[in-house]
């Protein structure tokens, strides 16, 4: 893709979305007059929506790059977990072929956005409308991908080929949230794929654990990893 279309008010949400896409003068502003100005006003007045697109659209990339190295997405049905605007998926789409996307996403944005999970977190941003719109505008047809509002919707059973869920699962919520969910869906072929700072804690939960990257250099310090093989569901527990 060389551009992708986006508002104003999806500008904002990205930004809320992907902290590291800020410019000198939003994280300035974030810092002097905090974070409920930069959710509320600074985050959609103090920005210019074409160039975080073209920001944004150079991270999916990168972030696409990385995945095709471990994956072929041909042919795939694919489930993101919160996965905000959807960039990824859009490039995913289309440089693959043939896949369905089953999305889910929260509908809400948190008047303090503060990152980071706890036991409690009941953080969001983004507006399931306006993500709809950004995935059709910039070519994903109706027909092959399907949103879903965690807390209103019954949550997809299929059969997934592959789980995205970058800088979300583990990361922005903790994996145990969604862990009951997942022994419903996940099967020995599907692939899992997140963010998270403790990698070694899913080596008791998956019988495949593999490391992707390491993002120790960057805002979100963490480590991308691929996991397969529910332990807990080929125990039957």
């Amino acid at each position: 893709m060389n551009k992708i279309y986006l508002n104003r008010n999806i500008a904002r949400l990205i930004l809320l979305q992907r902290i590291e896409l800020l410019g000198p003068i939003q994280k300035k502003v974030r810092k002097l007059f905090g974070r409920y100005f930069f959710t509320n006003f600074a985050a959609k007045y103090f920005m210019l929506p074409s160039s975080i697109g073209k920001k944004y659209l150079n991270s999916m990339e990168k972030e696409y790059e990385i995945l095709s190295k471990y994956l072929n997405f041909d042919n795939k049905t694919i489930l993101s977990i919160g996965s905000g605007m959807c960039g990824l998926e859009l490039i995913i789409n289309q440089k693959a072929q043939n896949n369905f996307f089953h999305i889910i996403e929260k509908n809400y944005v948190s008047e303090k956005v503060t990152y980071g999970w706890d036991n409690n977190n009941n953080e969001a941003y983004n507006n399931l409308s306006l993500l709809n719109i950004f995935l059709i505008k910039n070519g994903m047809k109706k027909k092959t991908f399907k949103i879903y509002n965690f807390d209103l919707d019954s949550l997809p059973i299929a059969k997934f080929d592959i789980i995205v869920s970058l800088f979300s699962l583990d990361y922005h919520y903790d994996f145990n949230l969604y862990l009951d969910y997942l022994k419903k869906i996940l099967d020995e072929e599907t692939q899992i794929i997140f963010d998270t700072i403790r990698p070694d804690y899913f080596e008791n939960i998956f019988k495949n654990v593999k490391i992707l990257q390491d993002n120790q250099n960057t805002v979100h310090k963490s480590k991308r990893i691929i996991c397969s093989k529910l332990i807990n569901r080929l125990n039957n527990i």
